[in-house]
Formats: C-alpha cells, sequence, structure tokens
C-alpha cells in the first residue's frame, strides 16, 4: 500500500489510543511549564526543554541500532521541521500567555487541525477537504470553547498581537504536519525524526537563549521546578514526539493534529480523577461535540450509518 493511501484512511484503533497518550503527555506539558516559569525565563525553558529530549532520544537510537542520516538534504528536513514544529510555535505561544489569559490561547490554539485541513487540502495530493471533515473541525472547535468556557472570552480584543501570534502558532503547527510528511518517504523512521527535529531546535534555540536571557546569571532552580523541566523533556517531548511523527507517517497531519482537540478533555479528566475537581455540564457537552467532531473527520461512523445496496445476480441497475 502506498504512503497516500495509507494517510487517507480512517485512523485505526492503535492510532487512536497513540493520539490519546499524546494528547495527555501534550496536556501536562501547560502544568510543567507552569511550575516552571515561577523561576526560570521562557527561553530557557523551550531551550532546555528540547536540548534535554534531544539528549534523551539520541542514546536511544543506538539501543535501536539506528543512525541520523548523512544526506544533507535529511539534515536540511530536520532544520526546516525544527523551526516549524518547534522554534516558531513554542516562541509565538510563551510570549503570548505573557499578554493574554491561557484560556484564550488554548481556544485560538485549537484552530490548528481547521488551519490543517485547508493546507493539507493546498499541499498534498490525498487530504482533501471534505464537507464533512470541515463540519467536523468546527464542531470540535466549538467542543474546545464550550469546554474552557466563556470567561476564556474576557478581554479580547486587548491583546491583539498576542492573540495573532497564538493563531500563527496554530498555522506553523499546520505546515509542521504537512511538512513533516516527507519523513516517511525518505525512509526515516520516526524516533530518529523526532531525535533529528529537536537536535535542530537545539541548535536554533539555544543560542538565542544564551544571548537573550544569559541563563548562567540565574539563580540555581528549586528541585520542583528541575523535575518539571526533566517531565518536560521526558515526556511531552521526546516521548510525545516519537508518537507524533508514527501517527504522522501512517495516519497523515489532519489526523495527527486533532490532538488539539483533546488536550483540553485530557486536562479536565485528569483533574477530575487526580485532583477530584468536580465536572460540570458545560464539560460533559463540550467533550460531547468535541467527540462528534472526531467521529466526523474519522468518517468511520458516517460509513457505518450509510446503508449499503445490493444488487440481485441478474437484476439491473436504473
Amino acid at each position: 500500500m502506498s504512503q497516500e493511501a495509507r494517510v487517507a484512511r480512517t485512523m485505526t484503533p492503535t492510532e487512536w489510543s497513540m493520539l490519546l497518550t499524546m494528547s495527555v503527555l501534550w496536556g501536562g506539558s501547560f502544568f510543567f511549564v507552569g511550575i516552571a516559569v515561577k523561576e526560570l525565563p521562557p527561553l530557557t525553558i523551550v531551550s532546555l526543554r528540547v536540548a534535554l529530549a534531544a539528549a534523551m532520544l539520541c542514546p536511544m537510537l543506538r539501543m535501536f541500532g539506528l543512525r541520523f542520516p548523512n544526506e544533507r538534504r535529511a539534515w536540511a528536513a530536520f532544520l526546516g521541521m525544527g523551526l516549524l514544529n518547534n522554534v516558531i510555535p513554542f516562541c509565538m505561544i510563551v510570549w503570548a500567555q505573557t499578554q493574554i489569559p491561557s484560556g484564550l490561547a488554548a481556544i485560538l490554539n485549537a484552530a490548528t487541525p481547521l488551519f490543517t485541513v485547508l493546507v493539507a487540502h493546498a499541499f498534498t495530493p490525498d487530504e482533501k477537504l471534505t464537507g464533512t471533515r470541515l463540519a467536523g473541525v468546527l464542531v470540535g472547535l466549538a467542543g474546545v470553547v464550550v469546554i474552557i468556557g466563556p470567561n476564556a472570552f474576557q478581554g479580547i480584543g486587548d491583546g491583539v498581537l498576542a492573540e495573532l501570534a497564538v493563531l500563527a502558532a496554530a498555522l506553523s503547527y499546520a505546515f509542521a504536519g504537512v511538512f513533516g510528511r516527507r519523513f516517511a518517504r525518505m525512509g526515516i523512521a520516526p524516533i530518529a525524526t523526532a531525535t533529528g527535529q529537536v537536535t535542530a531546535s537545539t541548535v536554533m534555540l539555544l543560542p538565542l537563549a544564551l544571548l537573550v536571557e544569559r541563563p548562567w546569571t540565574l539563580p540555581m532552580p528549586s528541585a520542583a521546578t528541575s523535575l518539571a523541566i526533566l517531565a518536560l523533556a521526558a515526556l511531552s517531548t521526546a516521548l510525545g514526539y516519537v508518537l507524533y511523527f508514527r501517527i504522522l507517517a501512517t495516519a497523515g497531519a489532519t489526523n495527527l493534529l486533532l490532538v488539539t482537540f483533546l488536550i483540553p478533555v485530557s486536562a479536565i479528566l485528569l483533574g477530575a480523577l487526580v485532583l477530584s475537581e468536580r465536572l460540570s455540564a458545560q464539560h460533559f457537552v463540550g467533550i460531547a461535540l468535541i467527540g462528534a467532531g472526531l467521529a466526523a473527520i474519522d468518517g468511520r461512523l458516517l460509513r457505518f450509518s450509510m446503508p449499503t445496496v445490493r444488487h440481485r445476480p441478474g437484476s439491473q441497475r436504473r
């Protein structure tokens, strides 16, 4: 089966489970960053995140008997992916969250699947926009808005540049999802792609952090901050991006970036299970809307609901 045929199909249960796992890992990043940002500046956090993830993933390549590709085109692709998937969106979102509420930033970031279906339609031969897929994205986006609630829209318009920065980050993620499809065609394994991306991101981000924030002048971070950075690097970045590139290689960019809808769901469910937080009616309505949107984009339920017309032998179609 060709790569184009694979990415156009409905996701398998294994791919859905990986997507759900990735939503938990990426949802946890907001918690870890919330701890670290009390003691460390944004660029330092982002640089440590990708640098430590690269340091963790490089030995794993040897464990799996893999090597970095030596071709110049592969490293050019790693740099492009690191720019689109890490450097631009990480910096945009971290800066924006100093200007606007996190709830509003989450809603704006949930526009990623909407941008992705448009970018994929324009730049891929097999992930074309359909009415059902667009409707599913809009319903899922509505679910995110309902979950976060109307309070997230307080102050909207007051930080226009910050709001545009989050939308720019979402657009960058969309282009990254489409750009990253090339690694499967190049025959690069998901773990090697993840390692190459975070390594390239480190090369770009670390000099910027050293120049702007001079982290060596900062006081030693506490144990809680150090553990949060380690978790951010190991779970939300290293493991998260291995899953990212594995799903991208088989299910396509549009399906992959549905994780943006699932992150708020994971956050509220973890809050209910771990912190004993109460779920309100708006949470259940929002989850139902997101589920309906995902089902529409996946297309499985729609096909099941369509009646199958069978013609008896010898009968003629009119």
